[in-house]
Parts: structure tokens; C-alpha cells; sequence
């Protein structure tokens, strides 16, 4: 941005922050406003890194652009004791508590660090579908991304059908609709889909591609609640899966996970003539 003249007050003008961020002086300043306006994650995020916001000015700002549900069910729901143990109890394979509506009422230590790195936007939503759908980044970090988000809503619109008419659930699918035209298309369709063993391939930027498996356990105390467990699929997996904790694990198994890693690299990148050879 050129140099402009001296000004009494610190801080960049409202036209500035318009052109920095890459959108209109109108738009930004209907939404400094409140009024409503059709804004993408991806926009907001840009106005959110030219303003330099924190967390909770972001999540300010998303609410302003209505870009946040609102969650009754997730926040109410109370978790008993006795299913927090159990999902801690998983550890080291990471797990989480959804509600029907796909929240996430609770999560462990592994699963927490095992998607610690994916969110290019801060995790405001604490729901996997609407984490997946407005989260730009979702489509490189999952492989099977299509097949993954006609599932999830598939599973919404099958619970659904237990709480029609009720108002934070029409709420949520006409925000989730109006902010993605990919979920307004696929709840158009009226798929609908029970749990099922399924896997899943993410790719994490220190442990590489992991492939897991994904189960789902139903919790007689809490009804439509399920705890998800990711198992790791094959020993490669496993061995590399130490990888996306942050916290100190044993050395051991972190160096076994780094030789693994660089194994599978090296046979990536042998010559063809090797690997035909072999």
C-alpha cells in the first residue's frame, strides 16, 4: 500500500482495510454494520488476517457476517462422568463424543492433536460437518472429500427426520445453507445415511497420509450421541501415527515413527527401474 499523508489517529482507514483485504468499501462497511450480507469463509478470513484479530475478534466477526451457527443442542448437552472416562480412556487412539446434529460434545488428547494443524480458520463451529464445508483447506487435507461430505449430511438429514420443525435445527440448515452451495445442493438431494464402519485418509503435515478407520459406538445414556473412534489401519500407520502429538511421547516410538516416514519416502521417490526390478 503507497504512503499517505499524516493522520491524527493510528490505524488503517475503513477503505484501507476494504482494498487490503481484497473486497468492496460497501460490503466491508455493511458488515462493520451488522446487516446482512452473503460472505464466504474465505473473505472473512482475508478481512480477519489484515486486521490482525485474535480468536474471540474473530469469532465477533464471523457472527457479524452470520457465518456461525447457532448451537443449543451441543452447548446443553450434558455429558455424564462415566462416557468422559470412557473417551479418555481410548487414549492413544483418537476419539471424540457427537451429538445427532454431528456435534462434537467432547474429544481426547489424541484426537485433538491429531487435527490440531488442519483449520485454516479458527474452529468456531465444534460440528464436523460444518468444519468440513467451510473450511477451505478441507478438500486437500481429505482425499475422499466428496464421498466424505455426502455422507455427513446424508447422516444430518436421517436424524433430521426426528426433529423436524424444531427451531435451532431449522436454524442451523438454513445458515449452513445460505453460507454453502454445496450443502444446499447435497440437502436437496434428501439422502439419507445410518452410521457405518468407514475410513478415512487424512493428511497430516507432520505424520503424512493416514489412513483410519472409523467406528462408531452408541451411548445408551445420551440417545443419538456416538463415540468415534480412528483406528489405525495398518502397522505404517500406526507407527507413524506418534507423530501428530505434540505433547512428549516416548522416544522410542517417535523415532520408529521418523524411520517408518522416511522409509515410505524413499520408496516414493526410488527410480521406476528399481522399483520394476523389484
Amino acid at each position: 500500500m503507497p504512503r499517505g499523508s499524516r493522520r491524527r489517529t493510528p490505524g488503517l482507514r475503513r477503505e484501507e482495510v476494504a482494498l487490503l483485504a481484497g473486497v468492496g468499501v460497501t460490503w466491508y462497511t455493511w458488515l462493520e454494520q451488522g446487516r446482512q450480507i452473503n460472505a464466504s469463509t474465505q473473505v472473512l478470513d482475508a478481512v480477519a488476517r489484515t486486521l490482525r484479530l485474535d480468536r474471540a475478534e474473530r469469532e465477533h466477526l464471523y457472527r457479524l457476517a452470520e457465518a456461525t451457527p447457532l448451537r443449543t443442542e451441543g452447548a446443553d448437552m450434558a455429558v455424564p462422568d462415566t462416557i468422559r472416562e470412557i473417551v479418555q480412556s481410548l487414549e492413544p487412539l483418537p476419539a471424540s463424543l457427537i451429538s445427532g446434529r454431528l456435534d462434537i460434545l467432547l474429544t481426547n488428547d489424541a484426537y485433538e492433536e491429531l487435527f490440531w494443524e488442519w483449520h485454516s480458520l479458527p474452529c468456531i463451529h465444534k460440528n464436523t460437518l460444518w468444519c468440513t464445508v467451510t473450511e477451505p483447506s478441507a478438500r486437500e487435507k481429505f482425499p475422499e472429500y466428496e464421498s466424505r461430505v455426502r455422507y455427513l449430511v446424508a447422516r444430518l438429514r436421517s436424524v433430521y427426520s426426528r426433529h423436524l420443525g424444531e427451531q435451532d435445527w431449522e436454524e442451523d440448515i438454513r445458515r449452513l445453507s445460505s453460507l454453502s452451495r454445496e450443502f444446499a445442493d447435497l440437502w436437496a438431494r434428501h439422502e439419507v445415511a445410518e452410521p457405518e464402519p468407514r475410513v478415512v485418509t487424512f493428511l497430516h503435515p507432520q505424520a503424512g497420509a493416514l489412513s483410519l478407520a472409523v467406528s462408531e459406538l452408541e451411548v445408551p445414556d445420551m440417545p443419538e450421541a456416538r463415540i468415534v473412534v480412528y483406528t489405525p489401519r495398518d502397522d505404517d500407520c500406526r507407527a507413524r501415527l506418534p507423530l501428530t502429538r505434540r505433547t512428549t511421547v516416548p522416544a522410542e516410538q517417535t523415532a520408529q515413527a521418523a524411520r517408518t516416514q522416511q522409509a515410505a519416502q524413499t520408496h516414493q521417490t526410488a527410480p521406476a527401474s528399481v522399483s520394476s526390478a523389484l
